[in-house]
């Protein structure tokens, strides 16, 4: 099972509504294992086929992996059961605490989401292996959520703490990723394409899970749109110019040409041969949840692979929608099973408790649901880690306001000091994981019964 505490969440409150939510959501992590989906997609005989790509290994002198990310471990191991000893060598950035016994690729672990010393440490050996590599060898580029942080190496004159500081603002602003990752990017040696870059003359495939709304390729070997101009905008933007330290003020405002991140032509100018291949998406996610609502005998239907914004708002509006179908059979009639996928924000200012959006975003949606006998709502970071905790996700019902009374919590006032992991650990509605295997931005799942007892 990858939800560890399964049994526990599913004998309380909503027994049966618990019970089938709680199975897809575990059948739908299954099914998007990285391990799993770079298996369907690479195959090594004598020539290696990735997607719609074909290398004839007889022309490869050398086979390189690199990369970072969230659980880029699963794709390392996977593509080292694929392709064995024709991997010459290999390193990738992974999270702390989060590595596998690898064999032939080395793993790094850092820290996510603020960067720290063996990031910096795992991004100076991709580099140094990505230089080394010649006009006849092919490198892997592994790169899953996570991988802008986890192979962070600043530009010369910016301190790592510098870079650590801009990282916590952006995470405490509510900027969205895409926006985060254009600051980001341009604080960094590695991001917006630079890795393609020094990897030229070998050929390049980067296997590329997308955990951005936008659902487009991105990562270190995908020419970059944006500019330096445009980092300085996001940071305006969200109130976060002024507070940023001076040494990146003074990177951004000088904008050196040599050091912007480089464009689609600039890698056809110098002849960069990659080959960006998308391997997972949101999209799979949330059609593996509604296939198997589908194969429990639930109406099932997919709302948004593209949700955003603020985690409390979006779950008073899954919240809305529920009660609109428990009343009035509107859009939907129940029992049904809606399915959201994408991933929000949490905006702080101030001083706050534990959590994370997927948290937040649940503990909203309970206290709108407060004594409906027949909704359940979930809400998950596929890759186990909500926010800079140890819990996934959380699972709500109409029983779960009247709990928190019983246990002398205030609701509303975890929710305005952004406290919900307190709360789900306190109530035992936190979700846990074991290893997921993916990082596919988050799952969000909103269940709602009939009047008789739905069939598991």
């Amino acid at each position: 099972m990858i939800i560890r505490n399964y049994e526990d969440l599913a004998t309380r409150g909503n027994v049966q509504g618990r019970k089938l939510v709680l199975d897809i959501v575990e059948h739908a992590l299954q099914q998007v294992n990285f391990q799993r989906l770079v298996r369907q997609l690479v195959k090594s005989e004598d020539h290696l086929k990735i997607g719609s790509a074909t290398y004839d290994l007889h022309e490869i002198h050398d086979v390189f992996v690199i990369g970072g990310g969230k659980q880029v471990a699963f794709v390392a191991d996977a593509l080292e059961g694929i392709l064995g000893d024709r991997i010459r060598e290999g390193v990738v950035d992974e999270k702390k605490g989060w590595g596998l016994g690898t064999k032939r690729v080395r793993i790094v672990e850092g820290s996510h989401p603020i960067p720290d010393g063996d990031s910096v440490r795992g991004a100076e050996e991709i580099v140094e292996l990505a230089k080394r590599a010649d006009a006849d060898d092919l490198v892997i580029v592994c790169v899953t959520g996570g991988c802008t942080s986890l192979t962070m190496l600043p530009p010369k004159g910016i301190p790592l703490g510098d870079v650590a500081e801009v990282a916590r603002m952006l995470l405490r602003s509510g900027a969205p990723i895409e926006d985060m990752n254009t600051v980001r990017k341009h604080l960094s040696q590695v991001g917006g394409g630079k890795l393609a870059m020094m990897i030229h003359p070998a050929k390049i495939v980067s296997l590329i899970a997308v955990d951005e709304v936008a659902g487009l390729p991105w990562g270190p070997t995908v020419p970059d749109t944006t500019t330096f101009s445009d980092a300085i905008h996001v940071l305006v933007r969200y109130g976060l110019w002024d507070k940023a330290p001076e040494s990146v003020k003074r990177y951004f405002e000088r904008a050196d040409p040599l050091e912007e991140t480089p464009k689609i032509q600039d890698f056809e100018r110098v002849g960069v041969d990659v080959n960006n291949l998308v391997f997972a998406r949101n999209e799979m996610l949330c059609k593996a949840a509604e296939n198997r609502a589908r194969t429990l005998g639930i109406r099932a239907a997919i709302m948004s692979t593209r949700v955003e914004g603020e985690a409390r708002h979006v779950g008073t509006v899954l919240a809305s929608i529920a009660k609109e179908i428990e009343e009035n059979a509107r859009p939907f009639e129940a029992p049904c099973v809606l399915i959201a996928g994408g991933e929000t924000t949490v905006t702080i200012s101030g001083d706050a408790g534990e959590g994370g959006r997927n948290q937040e975003l649940a503990l909203s949606a309970g206290m709108r649901i407060a004594g409906s006998k027949r909704v359940v709502i979930a809400s998950v970071g596929t890759d186990g880690s909500d926010g800079p905790t140890d819990i996934a996700g959380a699972i709500v019902d109409g029983y779960t306001s009247d709990e928190a009374r019983r246990s002398c919590i205030d609701l509303s006032e975890r929710l305005r000091k952004h406290d919900s992991s307190n709360v789900f650990r306190k109530l035992g509605d936190a979700i846990y994981t074991n290893d997921t295997g993916t990082n596919l931005m988050d799952l969000l799942i909103v269940y709602v019964g009939s009047d008789e007892p739905s069939k598991i």
